[in-house]
């Protein structure tokens, strides 16, 4: 039986070696050519303890000179990033028939100009932090905000990966931000412009588009999606505006859906839970669903009543 089990193990992997001749893209075997997603999540590991030194550590390096630490842990993420920016250039369709040297020039080019914007990156994250603070009563201390909550890590994760896309960095901004996706929750795209101060409270279920706009002092509920009309233009849609545009001062709360690249959500509005918009509003203005009628049923049938009750948003 052993025997057999073996020789089916290496008539199946013929059979799945045989594939990869095809040329798909599925069929990519050289693991040292395209970018790698463990060495990307481990440079946002570098990058957070850069960002945030006193609350994450670095095991490896036994420094008590901070200046040294950080020249030492700055080092090892330009080292990873530099490389791995090399290799998603390699396979961009722009960069695919570039000289390997002027690859790996442009690499170190744009690593070393990603690295000089983290101090206007830990500037936009300390208001962020604010506002997450005072918007949220349950916080007790900023640490703890760091440390615990979603919301903050998909919202630094994201401010990492939008300037990474905005000196055109292919595939590793989407590596992010999909990383801090699948264990936050939430849904940002790398290509999403953000003001600041902006807060996301509980999170799950989140989801802002591409060409998202958003303002200064914008708070979002768990399940808000800000989200493109239809997509059934495929490539087509490529490059256009797409996703909606918030203003300042706006809070959108849990389950809202607001669609499209004309609708505008005006500043200083108040959206409330599960609406769904798809045109511009005006500043100030307060949106919500009407109460549906709850049928609330005691012990017996004869106990029904409906019950409606108005709320109004703040």
């Amino acid at each position: 039986m052993e025997k057999e089990f073996s020789k089916e193990i290496k008539d199946i992997t013929s059979e799945i070696i045989a594939g990869y001749s095809k040329g798909r893209a599925i069929d990519k075997v050289d693991l040292f050519t395209q970018p790698d997603k463990t060495e990307i999540i481990y440079i946002l590991d570098k990058l957070f303890e850069i960002v945030y030194a006193g609350c994450y550590r670095d095991r490896s390096f036994k420094i008590y000179n901070i200046e040294s630490k950080l020249q030492l842990i700055i080092e090892d993420a330009a080292f990873h990033l530099n490389k791995q920016i090399a290799l998603a250039l390699r396979h961009s369709r722009e960069h695919k028939e570039a000289a390997q040297s002027e690859i790996e020039s442009l690499s170190a080019e744009l690593t070393l100009s990603f690295l000089k914007r983290i101090p206007s990156i830990r500037e936009m994250l300390e208001m962020d932090l604010q506002a997450a603070y005072d918007g949220d009563p349950a916080t007790k201390e900023k640490e703890e905000i760091i440390l615990c909550y979603p919301g903050f890590y998909a919202i630094t994760v994201n401010r990492f990966a939008h300037e990474l896309y905005l000196l055109n960095v292919p595939l590793i901004p989407r590596i992010m931000t999909e990383h801090a996706h699948s264990i936050t929750g939430i849904d940002i795209h790398p290509g999403a412009t953000i003001g600041k101060n902006f807060f996301i409270d509980h999170g799950t279920g989140v989801v802002v588009g591409e060409t998202t706009v958003i303002g200064d002092n914008v708070k979002l509920y768990q399940g808000v999606t800000l989200g493109a009309l239809s997509t059934r233009g495929g490539k087509s849609l490529r490059g256009t505006h797409r996703h909606p545009t918030i203003e300042d001062n706006v809070t959108i709360y849990a389950g809202a859906s607001i669609l499209g690249g004309e609708t505008i959500i005006g500043h200083d509005s108040v959206i409330g839970s599960n609406v769904f918009i798809t045109y511009p509003l005006p500043p100030y203005s307060r949106v919500s669903v009407k109460n549906q009628d709850l049928l609330i049923k005691g012990k017996k049938d004869s106990d029904a009543e409906v019950f409606s009750k108005d709320q109004t948003l703040n």
